[in-house]
């Protein structure tokens, strides 16, 4: 992280861990319930949460690494120089795809037997 985050940032990136570690705490449980009790839905239930928390992480970490280590770099992914609009869109268009595909399959492990 740059010496110079503001305070925003500071939170985000403590709200985006804590948010990592509950996730991963969530995917290592219902895994676990799974192995003991062999359940396929629970089996799903922990690919959605590890996707969601996946989302999460990757996201936090595209922006904190594009912001502050390309920021006004020419990238040609992005259609030229870096703005903190880009990466903000960006990061949160790849975290909005995996949350809701965590979340559908969250809901398939509800609904399949």
């Amino acid at each position: 992280m740059s010496p110079h985050a503001t305070p925003g940032t500071i939170v985000l990136v403590a709200l985006k861990t804590i948010t990592l570690i509950l996730g991963g705490m969530i995917t290592y449980f219902s895994y676990k319930a799974y192995r003991r009790s062999g359940a396929r839905p629970l089996w799903y239930l922990a690919v959605g949460f590890g996707i969601v928390t996946a989302g999460t992480f990757l996201a936090g970490a595209i922006d904190q690494a594009i912001r502050f280590s390309l920021f006004g770099v020419n990238v040609p992914f992005f259609g030229g120089n870096v703005d903190n609009q880009t990466v903000a869109d960006f990061a949160l268009a790849i975290e909005s795809a995996l949350t809701a595909t965590g979340f559908a399959v969250i809901v398939y492990s509800l609904y399949s037997e």
